[in-house]
């Protein structure tokens, strides 16, 4: 018999949480939300909302009855159908973020645009490190024509691996192809909305504005049974109020007004409270994601979200660094340590660079320890079996440490075993091995694995179903063939 005290952190007191969602309901019945779609308008009106100006009132029983309905537990699973995403509670998976514009190529030491490969390479990268419990289209090519750039990534990622995908839509006619090509992996719709593939994000606009396609992407997965991901991202200072937790208020109201549109289109559809917001830096006009108040932002409305009994997300484990470096790990590290202590159900960002714009395949290798060490964490100390004080008699009359039955049985359990990029070496030895940096090891790291990775492609089937669903939306714009590095 084992017991564990699981860490955790929380930022308010329970009766202030309380507070923050009446608050934010208040807001909703004050202010209200800009909602330019007009099928969502409709659905707010039947409800009982009233619209001035374009702003609908939303009353808060209908927002609370639209909490209540949605479910507190979202299970996602990898394309054999097995369970890999089990979000609820302080459950924590971990993906790299959508969608970065550029990659950052440490031969050049620069940032530079996309290619089909680079996406390629970062999905079969992530499909082997099993800390990363979910892939994300997180690089956007730019060798593909702009109107299909959101279904070409999720076309990617499921032809290089098996694991789920955290997507979204940049266009109103992109849901259709997407939800074709989960439906192809999946074998039916029935199958798809039975076991889901993929989490849709959603985004609104601070200030509390619903744009016509996060509307529909909201509406779409409802309808479906795909789950959708709000991504609320109010800036303190710029289009939220200055104080982190008056940010947090206006974070709840924009998650309450999406998930009362989207269950408003479906009652019971699963949908996650989250968000990437920013403390807006005044210095710099900059969206700092590695900023501690960022990281306080988002376990504050975590809490929240919690309380509101709905599964959560944040963007953490990220770095506002231009490249790999002692900035891009202590921001890294710093966030993920606070993201699992707060329970966050969903946390994308490892592998990112500047302000969410960045990826590198480096990074991802060198977070994926930093996310090993986070989920040791969370496991916390555990009370095995057996009286200690018999034990350390032993092993102080033995002197027999390292080979003691104990030692051998249990270090595997105990210790978080890193790979070779960190650097545990004698000073000696680390000369002996070339003096390398952490990202020099890194990009060794990156090479080996890609070397010996084997891509896990869809059946030929499948395979072919997701060639004909892409190069048909790729011919109505101008696209005839998929770009060289296509799996």
């Amino acid at each position: 018999m084992t017991t564990t005290v699981r860490p955790t952190i929380r930022l308010f007191d329970p009766a202030d949480v309380e507070l923050i969602v009446a608050e934010a309901c208040r807001v909703l019945e004050t202010a209200g939300a800009l909602v330019e779609n007009e099928e969502a308008g409709r659905l707010l009106a039947d409800a009982g909302a009233t619209e001035h100006d374009g702003r609908w009132q939303l009353p808060e029983r209908v927002v609370l009855e639209a909490v209540d309905t949605a479910p507190d537990i979202i299970k996602v699973y990898d394309r054999s159908g097995e369970l890999a995403l089990d979000l609820g509670e302080d459950r924590v998976h971990f993906d790299p973020g959508s969608a970065a514009i550029h990659l950052f190529d440490l031969e050049q030491n620069r940032r530079r645009e996309v290619t089909t490969a680079d996406a390629v390479a970062l999905a079969r990268l992530v499909d082997g490190l099993p800390h990363y419990a979910a892939q994300s289209t997180a690089l956007a090519p730019e060798d593909v024509p702009k109107e299909v750039a959101d279904r070409y990534r999720l076309f990617l990622v499921l032809k290089s691996s098996a694991k789920p995908v955290i997507t979204g839509t940049f266009r109103k006619d992109g849901f259709a192809p997407m939800r074709a090509m989960l439906t192809a992996v999946r074998g039916s719709e029935q199958a798809l909305s039975d076991r889901p593939l993929a989490i849709f994000d959603c985004c609104p606009s601070p200030p509390l504005k619903w744009s016509d396609l996060t509307c529909q992407a909201l509406i779409d997965c409802a309808r479906s049974g795909i789950p959708a991901e709000l991504v609320s991202m109010p800036l303190t200072g710029a289009t939220s109020p200055v104080t982190l937790r008056e940010a947090v208020v206006q974070h709840c109201a924009e998650n309450l007004s999406g998930v009362t549109i989207h269950q408003l289109a479906h009652r019971g559809a699963p949908i996650i409270y989250g968000g990437s917001p920013a403390a807006f830096d005044m210095r710099r006009g900059t969206t700092p994601m590695g900023a501690i108040e960022t990281m306080m932002i988002d376990v504050g409305y975590a809490q929240v979200g919690k309380h509101l009994g709905l599964p959560t997300h944040a963007y953490m484990a990220l770095s506002d660094s231009k490249c790999p470096d002692y900035q891009a790990g202590f921001e890294t590290g710093m966030g993920a340590v606070l993201a699992v202590l707060g329970g966050v159900n969903v946390i994308s960002g490892p592998g990112m660079l500047d302000f969410e714009m960045c990826q590198s395949l480096e990074k991802i290798v060198l977070d994926h320890d930093v996310l090993g060490m986070a989920h040791r964490l969370v496991r916390g100390i555990e009370k095995r079996e057996g009286d200690p004080v018999a034990l350390i008699g032993d092993l102080v009359r033995s002197s027999e440490f390292l080979s003691h039955a104990h030692t051998r049985q249990n270090w595997r359990k105990e210790l978080f075993v890193p790979s070779e990029v960190v650097d545990r070496d004698t000073y000696f030895d680390w000369e002996t091995k070339g003096r390398l940096w952490a990202h020099d090891r890194a990009a060794r790291e990156v090479a080996r694995l890609l070397d010996r990775a084997e891509t896990r492609r869809p059946s030929d089937e499948v395979s072919g179903a997701l060639d004909e669903i892409m190069l048909a939306e790729g011919r109505r714009h101008g696209m005839n063939a998929l770009p060289a590095g296509s799996p």
